[in-house]
């Protein structure tokens, strides 16, 4: 039989073929789960010091090899080389968080008290199944490889197609994790695999819906953190200086926007729309430069493929269609082929207009101002994905309780997207993006089942006992 191949382009420069990988069909997916399901056996019996162990000593290679995988992954997503550095870096700060902070947080308790002896024991689900999308394939692989090798699972991690290259070498870093590449054939059967214990997918609201329904027919519990048309509310006592415009730019054209926590609605008083329009022009033009992504001076590379050049393009028609006013914000090459887009500011859309209420995933973004605080937070809520938002005020005390009021699984006070974000903080979305969480505590106990062994006090030697089918302390007890 031939292997049918996947063969990943250079978003810059199409021309160029980065590499390629080799598609499993179903029956290798059979083949490999079943792999994985005898690996997890004796993974899990090894003890937690073990297992983090095996998590930090990936870390030191990844910054050993950070150089050589972030050209890789800047060459086959199209993202800024010195991003994909950062990304490997906070990846590798990962791990090593789930090693120092996973034995305490996932370790077993017991309880022996008057009321009786309760032990709890975290176990591990088997084989997980990750499905990582492309955008940020290092850093959102390891937020699922990390905790579930920690609990003592293994994993089979598939890839997206556009981003399969980085992301393998990275997963040959650890014992326990099997890797398979391919598009919704090889995501359906690994979904359905009876001995794939939980499913764990970042991506989109259709894919996810149907990895979710695929799950639920097999009784398996997902993790889904899906996508998000993430409010930025600037209060009308915003506080911002160059460096904050400078960061907010990036909030929302870091990856050409292609990022599910970005920016991606600009709310602004209508008292203060000309000086935040003038400064946040300014801020562009000093931070963005477009440009191939192995430059180490470019902020800003192409969108990952044609196909989403092309979706942009049809958006910024419809919004001029609309009556918008579309403001460049910096320059892009011309002539090589590369799929980039010109970075936007939107202004005078109506609320209904697609740049608006859908998400753009990509490097238009548009303003809209307000006049008081119940209609903002009315236009921000009114979606239905929750993923990102962020609340900007020099009182941040007030920002705490607007941010209150935002229907967001994970609201930034006075910044917004990666700058934001902290290994101690739960990440995930409410509404149609998703649920379950990632980063923090929480993070890690999605990758355990919580087993349980209970002696009641009443039923031991010499206890008063209780009378069948009576509730526990039903008689005041």
């Amino acid at each position: 039989m031939t292997d049918t191949y996947i063969v990943r382009e250079n978003p810059a420069r199409p021309a160029e073929i980065v590499g390629s990988v080799v598609v499993a069909g179903p029956d290798v997916v059979d083949d490999v789960v079943r792999q994985a399901y005898q690996g997890s056996i004796a993974w899990s019996d090894r003890p937690m010091p073990e297992r983090v162990a095996v998590l930090a000593q990936a870390a030191d290679q990844l910054d050993a090899r950070r150089t050589e995988l972030s050209v890789l992954l800047a060459r086959e997503t199209g993202k800024p080389v010195a991003d994909c550095r950062g990304e490997i870096g906070f990846a590798a700060q990962y791990l090593r968080w789930v090693h120092d902070t996973a034995p305490r947080v996932l370790a077993a308790s017991t309880l022996d008290d008057a009321q009786g002896r309760l032990r709890c024991t975290p176990r591990p689900f088997g084989v997980i199944a990750a499905i990582t999308p492309w955008n940020a394939p290092i850093i959102l692989a390891m937020v699922k490889l990390g905790p579930a090798l920690a609990a003592g699972n293994s994993v089979v991690l598939k890839p997206s197609p556009l981003a399969p290259l980085a992301v393998t070498e990275v997963a040959g870093l650890l014992p326990g994790v099997w890797v398979l590449h391919g598009g919704p054939e090889t995501v359906r059967a690994l979904v359905a695999h009876p001995l794939v214990g939980k499913v764990a997918f970042t991506g989109g609201e259709q894919a996810g819906r149907s990895i979710a329904a695929a799950a639920g027919r097999a009784l398996k519990p997902v993790l889904l953190e899906l996508g998000g048309n993430d409010p930025a509310i600037f209060l009308d006592d915003f506080a911002l200086g160059p460096d904050d415009y400078e960061r907010l730019v990036l909030a929302s054209f870091a990856t050409s926007g292609q990022v599910c926590m970005a920016a991606k609605r600009l709310y602004v008083p209508e008292a203060r729309r000309e000086e935040f329009i003038e400064s946040y022009l300014a801020a562009a033009q000093r931070i963005l430069v477009v440009g191939d992504p192995l430059d180490e001076h470019v902020t800003m590379g192409p969108v990952v493929s044609r196909a989403a050049a092309d979706r942009l393009t049809g958006l910024v028609a419809d919004a001029r269609a609309r009556g918008g006013r579309i403001l460049p914000l910096a320059r892009v090459p011309q002539d090589t082929g590369g799929y980039f887009v010109t970075p936007a500011l939107a202004l005078d859309l109506p609320d209904d207009a697609p740049l608006v209420c859908r998400e753009q995933f990509g490097p238009i973004v548009p303003l809209s101002t307000y006049t008081t605080e119940d209609e903002v937070l009315d236009r921000a809520n009114n979606s239905d994905q929750g993923l990102g938002a962020s609340v900007w005020s020099a009182d941040e005390d007030r920002a705490f309780r607007i941010a209150a009021r935002v229907q967001a699984g994970f609201t930034f006070v006075n910044t917004h997207n990666r700058t934001g974000m902290s290994l101690r903080a739960p990440f995930g979305g409410t509404k149609n993006s998703g649920f379950g969480r990632e980063f923090g505590e929480e993070g890690l106990h999605e990758y355990v089942q919580t087993t349980v062994v209970h002696a009641p006090a009443a039923f031991r030697t010499g206890g008063t006992g209780m009378s069948a089918g009576a509730y526990p302390g039903a008689d005041g007890s």
